[in-house]
């Protein structure tokens, strides 16, 4: 009997009958309690890895995109009226200018539609765009080892020229315009194209020192002692009145719920329905900041060659 159903499995699959997916699509989020107990609920959301949106990964990498499922998160939690505050668990050495600010926008649009407090909490790293999505936060906390700071820009491009010349191979562009081809990893950047590279990376990082300056209300020179990019330590972040407080996650949970004025509450992350959370710990999706730092492809970073601006400590 048992062989006459493997036959007609098989004739069923070789019929076109049936479909068998290798790789099921992924399943909604659903809520995980992972400490404490009460009807109100703090929202902890990581936000761990290079900071970008789709994926670099192969086929067989079924993380999420960290920008769209920080947006689902979003979402949920704001038509869940029960969850009163929102922990932002930070550990991302940075990445694109452009992901880096959809996170600090939408996490801004909700403050703004839910008016709940927010408390960053950085882990090993909050540096460049990592911080930039921290001062988001009601209250930053930065753990006595975090490494933060580092608040520039960069900009990385690909020199084929002389690989190009080694293997006698010349390539050429047919443009409308001197500029058209401005980046090109095929020939040398002149210096006006230097120049107009410059003013782009210096609108970037005007950008990234008004964010800054808006979230933790810091005068002008107290923002020149960071402006040549330099990482800090928790500590010497709290000096310079980056973060508001050394200490450690546990403290985080604990200044949201007293900002939302609760004296109890449940902590919950959104994870899929086959994942496994069980302490405030548990990573959501992805890779933590220092293996994303030691897996870091620059080539996928420079998609297609072409220039990319980054908010990202790249040491």
């Amino acid at each position: 009997m048992r062989k006459l159903l493997i036959v007609f499995l098989f004739a069923l699959l070789a019929s076109g009958c049936v479909s068998v997916s290798l790789f099921p699509p992924k399943m909604p989020l659903r809520e995980k309690s992972v400490q404490g107990t009460g009807a109100d609920k703090v929202l902890l959301v990581s936000i761990s890895g290079i900071i970008s949106e789709g994926k670099d990964g192969g086929l067989l990498d079924r993380d999420d995109d960290l920008v769209a499922r920080i947006k689902e998160e979003l979402t949920l939690a704001g038509e869940d009226e029960r969850i009163k505050a929102l922990v932002l668990r930070i550990n991302s050495p940075g990445g694109t200018v452009t992901a880096s600010d959809v996170l600090y926008h939408e996490i801004m649009a909700f403050k703004e539609k839910r008016k709940i407090p927010v408390v960053a909490v950085i882990m090993d790293l909050g540096a460049s765009g990592g911080y930039y999505i921290a001062v988001t936060g009601d209250r930053i906390i930065a753990h006595p080892t975090s490494v933060t700071g580092s608040v520039g820009v960069i900009m990385l491009r690909v020199s084929a020229e002389g690989l190009l010349q080694k293997i006698g191979v010349d390539a050429s562009a047919i443009k409308s315009g001197a500029k058209k081809d401005i980046g090109s990893p095929f020939r040398p950047m002149t210096e006006d194209e230097r120049a107009i590279f410059q003013t782009m990376i210096n609108g970037f990082f005007s950008r990234f020192l008004e964010v800054v300056s808006k979230g933790r209300s810091l005068p002008p020179d107290q923002l020149k002692a960071i402006s040549d990019g330099r990482v800090l330590t928790g500590p010497q972040a709290l000096q310079l009145g980056l973060v508001d407080q050394v200490g450690y996650l546990e403290d985080g949970i604990a200044a949201a719920k007293k900002l939302a004025g609760l004296s109890e509450a449940r902590v919950v992350m959104y994870a899929r329905p086959d994942a496994y959370r069980n302490n405030i710990y548990s990573l959501t999706g992805g890779s933590g900041s220092l293996e994303s730092l030691a897996r870091l492809n620059v080539m996928n970073l420079v998609r297609g060659a072409a220039p990319q601006f980054l908010y990202l400590w790249m040491p």
